[in-house]
């Protein structure tokens, strides 16, 4: 008898579960246009209470937050948590997570609420952005370079980034001993010394690696900046080793060999930040000047600039004698360039003939520096050498027929003023205006590269006569005459003494 009764309650259970199954999932319809005109009615909108309105929005946002987790709390707490395993360098995958749930829920608070609360969370996705990036580079999976994540770091990632660089760079410096330039090698002993070498050199992988061609020219400025600094570290620390080297000539001929590969490498990098400032100055040459409201470069600038890689690459060719004919052929190049732009400043100016003899004389330097590079592997500075010559060829006839042109102008100008010359008439001539020269094609500016000033508009404008309203004369105005209002006029009162002196 127990049996069949133990049976019969689970057959019931298991039609019960078939019929749960089978009930179909209940669809929830919300008419959200009904409820929000409501809520507006009920909530101030019929007062036009707008602040009522917008407290009653934001108690049910607060309300929303808590109801789906998204709340500053949870967000606060994740963040602590991330910056508790970074502070500890342990468990860095726990950071980052933490970190990106932090950034999750500050995406959704930002997309509800004021103005203020949306600018504060995304301020708050900012400052996480570079914590995630580092731990990620930490992790292997960044493809950031170290300097980047520096300058986007806040100043607790910044300590963090400068301590893992430099115990990096320690731990590099313990098996670098030596140091080659041009095939030689000089031995570092001072630990100091060694981590400024490393420092420039992982700053110059950093620059001449393939991500940094979408780099912004201000930013590969400041990164040789950095190196120029690394290097003058590393020379300081070599001369306080002389210093102390006493009179140990084996010591001090190696410091001394040691100074000089730094110097000559410090440089070159001078050399090559020379030239990314003149392919600043030559982009912002060939630009209108209705673009973007930049100042234009002057052809003077790029001759400045030139001059000073000129005097640095012979500095650095009386210093080194091994590359005595690569640094003549750049010499070369630069004096070919330099010679270019001085004869932009002279067409600038006017002079047609110096311009021309200029031009010319750089497309010889320019010929002659690709006949000496014509077994060169340098494929760029060729390339350059014969865009340089095609530009002077161009420039030299254009000068060259444009001063012909002036040539031709100046005896028709001459007769022109000459015929109307007259010895009788001594007044001025009068300037003609734009308005007053439609039908001619005359110039309104005035010629090139003069100081005339333009005809545009006469200013202020000249007077002219007007009507005037007529004067009216009221001749029964004037013959009336009107009754005496003394009686009227109030007196004032006078003393004993007034009285007695009228």
């Amino acid at each position: 008898m127990s049996k069949p009764a133990d049976q019969q309650p689970s057959d019931m259970q298991v039609d019960s579960s078939s019929a749960v199954e089978e009930k179909p999932a209940i669809r929830f319809s919300i008419n959200v246009l009904e409820l929000m005109r409501e809520a507006q009615m009920q909530h101030g909108l019929r007062q036009s209470d707008y602040t009522r309105y917008r407290r009653y929005c934001s108690a049910r946002l607060r309300r929303l937050y808590k109801s789906l987790k998204f709340c500053m709390a949870e967000a606060y707490a994740s963040y602590m948590k991330g910056a508790l395993f970074f502070e500890q360098d342990k468990n860095i995958d726990a950071a980052m997570i933490n970190f990106k749930n932090t950034r999750a829920i500050y995406e959704e608070l930002g997309k509800y609420g004021s103005i203020e609360n949306q600018l504060l969370c995304r301020q708050r996705i900012d400052e996480l952005e570079p914590m995630i990036d580092f731990c990620s580079h930490k992790l292997g999976g960044s493809y950031l370079q170290a300097h980047e994540l520096l300058e986007t770091a806040n100043d607790l990632l910044k300590a963090k980034m400068e301590a893992v660089l430099s115990e990096t760079r320690s731990q590099q410096a313990a098996s670098m001993t030596e140091f080659n330039w041009l095939g030689r090698t000089f031995p570092i002993t001072n630990a100091k010394t060694r981590v400024s070498i490393l420092k420039a050199q992982q700053l110059e992988r950093d620059l001449s690696g393939a991500a940094t061609e979408s780099v912004a020219a201000d930013k590969k400025l400041a990164i040789f900046d950095k190196i120029f600094s690394a290097y003058h570290d590393a020379r300081s620390c070599i001369r306080n080793d002389l210093a102390s080297a006493g009179n140990a000539e084996d010591i001090r001929d190696e410091l001394n060999g040691l100074d000089k590969a730094v110097s000559a490498v410090l440089g070159l990098r001078t050399i090559e930040r020379n030239q990314l400032l003149v392919s600043i100055a030559k982009s912002k040459f060939t630009k209108h000047r209705d673009e973007k409201n930049e100042r234009i470069t002057k052809p003077e600038e790029l001759v400045r600039l030139y001059d000073l890689l000129i005097q640095l690459w012979k500095k650095q060719n009386e210093e080194e004698n091994s590359f005595i004919h690569e640094y003549e052929l750049k010499g070369l190049a630069f004096r070919a360039e330099r010679c270019f732009f001085l004869a932009k400043s002279y067409s600038s100016a006017g002079k047609r003939a110096e311009a021309y003899a200029l031009f010319c004389h750089a497309r010889t330097l320019t010929d002659s520096a690709l006949q000496q590079l014509a077994n060169s592997n340098d494929k760029a500075l060729i390339q350059d050498l014969k865009s340089l010559s095609d530009n002077c060829r161009s420039n030299s006839c254009i000068e060259h027929a444009t001063g012909i042109m002036e040539e031709e102008i100046v005896p028709l100008k001459l007769s022109k003023g000459v015929s109307t010359m007259s010895l009788a008439d001594d007044k001025t001539k009068e300037n003609k205006y734009l308005l007053d020269m439609l039908e001619s094609y005359e110039s309104a500016i005035g010629e090139p590269n003069t100081k005339a000033p333009c005809h545009i508009a006469q200013f202020p404008p000249p007077f002219q006569a007007v009507p005037c309203n007529p004067i009216v004369l009221d001749m029964a105005y004037n013959a009336v005459e009107f009754p005496s209002l003394e009686n009227r006029m109030k007196k004032e009162k006078k003393g004993l003494l007034s009285r007695f002196w009228g």
